[in-house]
């Protein structure tokens, strides 16, 4: 994947050594140079500019990119950059930090995806950039129960919650939905961008990954 990270913070920076390391096409654009400086292991490219000007985002291949980060230290910047990647560059898979969580739902009516700064990690942000990551968040002693998120697909967005526990290996435990999670999910209907907390068995995680595949047309 080609991905634009816009900001070279403690997160930003972070998030792209690891995407890096992962094999991604990674361009990191930053207003201060010296933030660079936080790369000690990169394979990416280094844009010195704004996120949002246009010729910076052209230099950082932005019409080609698969999906792209705005973690700078400014909310309105971090929307800006998200919805000129969106609008303008057709970036599917996109995500805004923001500092203020009461703006949460007003940018989440926009679509855009947003973490509040408290609630913010590099595994949090690659859910939303990189869809298809299978990593799991926690496994019990036995190593046979997992607990994983995923974010709905477009596909299957409008299915009831129900829907998405598969036999006895794959159950919905929980459900965050505009920046709140709840357990209660019994009737609820799933809606793009909702994220989906699963118990699964060792097997169940590879049923789960299938189940939320994208069907051949």
């Amino acid at each position: 994947m080609h991905i634009v990270v816009v900001g070279c913070g403690r997160v930003g920076s972070g998030l792209a050594m690891q995407l890096s390391d992962e094999g991604h096409s990674v361009v990191v654009i930053d207003k201060n140079r010296d933030a660079f400086r936080r790369l000690v292991h990169f394979n990416g490219r280094t844009i010195h500019g704004s996120g949002f000007d246009r010729d910076v985002l052209a230099k950082a291949e932005a019409s080609e990119a698969d999906a792209l980060a705005a973690v700078t230290r400014g909310d309105n910047t971090n929307i800006l950059c998200a919805r000129i990647g969106r609008d303008n560059y057709g970036i599917k898979n996109i995500v805004a930090r923001i500092y203020d969580p009461q703006r949460a739902g007003i940018y989440m009516k926009l679509g855009i995806p947003t973490v509040a700064t408290s609630l913010w990690t590099t595994q949090q942000v690659k859910r939303w950039i990189i869809p298809a990551d299978d990593s799991v968040e926690w496994t019990d002693g036995t190593a046979t129960l997992h607990l994983v998120e995923r974010i709905v697909p477009d596909h299957l967005a409008g299915q009831e919650l129900s829907h998405f526990s598969i036999g006895t290996d794959v159950h919905v435990v929980g459900l965050i939905r505009g920046g709140r999670g709840r357990v209660d999910v019994d009737g609820l209907f799933a809606q793009e961008d909702d994220v989906l907390e699963f118990l699964v068995t060792t097997q169940g995680l590879t049923d789960l990954n299938d189940f939320l595949k994208e069907p051949l047309s």
